[in-house]
C-alpha cells in the first residue's frame, strides 16, 4: 500500500501527544511504512501537525520551512525551567501593576528580524546530543542566540496575568522563548500556559482532521493533501516525455530567466510529480526525484 500513498495530512494534534505519537499510531495502524512530520510541536501545544506519508517524507524539509502562526497564552509573573508550564517554577513576581497596553508598548521590539535565545528544554542539537537530554542530566549548557523572524505580534485577549497573543513567524522562532524574553523585558518574568498552531504554511487550522476520525475511516486516503496543494506557492513545470526523461535519470534541463536558487516541482506525462528542481546557472537542476518511489 505504501507505494500508492503519496502526501499529508494535516492533523489536529491533541493536547498531550507528542508528534512521535501521532507518526507512530499512524504507521501501527494504517499499516505504512514511510511516515513522518514536518515540524514538531510540543506535547502541551496543540494545532497543525502536517504529517507526510510514503515519498512525501522526502518533501518534510520544504513544508517544515514555512511561516508558522500561533494563538500563545502567556503567564506573566513566574518564570519556569522550561518556558512553559511543564517546567518547575524557578521565580515570581508580582503583576499588579502590569496592564495590557504595558504589554502591547513591548511587543514592536519582538518583530521583524530578531536574535532569539531557545530554551534549553528544547530538541536543538549541541555536540551531538539535544539540549533537554543535557538539562535533564544536569549538564549545563550554553545555548547559543540565532536569527528567526516574526512578521506580526497581535494582542488578542488580556485576563490579567495572561494574554492571548496572535504570532506569526519564520520556522524556527520559539513561542516559549518569546513569552520569556517578553516577560524579562517588562520586569515581571513570564512563561508560555498555552499555545496552538493554527497555520504551518499552506496547512489551516480549519482544515485539520482529528487523528481518531482520521484512523476509524476506512477510506482515510480521500483526506490526502497532494504535494501540488502542499506546495501551492511554488512553480509548477509540466515536461514532455523527453525532458521528463532527462530529468528522472539526474540530468538538467534548460531554464528561462529568473531567481536563482528558485524551487519548483516538474510534473511528467500522465505520471504526475517527478521531481523538486533548483534552478542554477539557467538550467533546472534535479534535487528529488520520485520516479523510482
Amino acid at each position: 500500500m505504501d507505494r500508492q500513498i503519496f502526501g499529508f495530512l494535516n492533523i489536529d494534534k491533541a493536547l498531550g501527544v507528542t508528534s512521535h505519537d501521532v507518526v507512530a499510531r499512524i504507521r501501527r495502524e494504517l499499516k505504512l511504512r514511510k511516515v513522518g512530520h514536518a515540524g514538531t510541536l510540543d506535547p502541551l501545544a496543540t494545532g497543525v501537525l502536517v504529517i507526510c506519508l510514503g515519498p512525501a517524507t522526502r518533501l518534510s524539509e520544504y513544508v517544515m520551512h514555512s511561516t508558522k502562526r500561533y494563538i500563545a497564552q502567556v503567564r506573566f509573573g513566574s518564570v519556569t525551567t522550561t518556558d512553559d508550564n511543564e517546567g518547575e517554577i524557578v521565580a515570581e513576581y508580582h503583576t499588579d501593576k502590569l496592564t495590557r497596553a504595558d504589554v502591547e508598548a513591548a511587543l514592536p521590539a519582538f518583530t521583524g528580524d530578531i536574535l532569539q535565545k531557545p530554551p534549553v528544554f528544547s530538541a536543538i542539537k549541541q555536540g551531538g546530543r539535544k539540549l533537554y537530554e543535557m538539562a535533564r542530566a544536569g549538564v549545563a549548557v550554553d545555548v547559543p542566540t540565532r536569527q528567526v523572524r516574526i512578521d506580526a505580534i497581535l494582542f488578542q485577549d488580556w485576563q490579567p496575568p495572561v494574554a492571548v497573543l496572535d504570532v506569526t513567524c519564520s520556522s524556527g522562532t520559539y513561542i516559549r522563548s518569546l513569552a520569556r524574553d517578553l516577560g524579562e523585558a517588562l520586569g515581571v518574568g513570564a512563561h508560555l500556559a498555552g499555545l496552538r498552531r493554527v497555520m504551518s504554511g499552506g496547512f489551516l487550522i480549519e482544515d485539520t482532521l482529528a487523528l481518531d476520525a482520521v484512523l476509524a475511516d476506512p477510506q482515510w486516503t480521500r483526506h490526502l493533501v497532494s504535494p501540488a496543494r502542499a506546495l501551492a506557492n511554488w512553480r509548477r513545470i509540466d515536461l514532455d516525455a523527453s525532458m521528463a526523461t532527462i530529468i528522472a535519470h539526474g540530468g538538467a534541463i534548460p531554464a528561462e530567466a529568473g531567481a536563482e536558487n528558485e524551487l519548483a516541482l516538474t510534473y511528467a506525462p500522465s505520471s504526475g510529480l517527478l521531481a523538486v528542481v533548483r534552478r542554477e546557472q539557467a538550467m533546472w537542476v534535479p534535487q528529488k526525484v520520485f520516479w523510482r518511489d
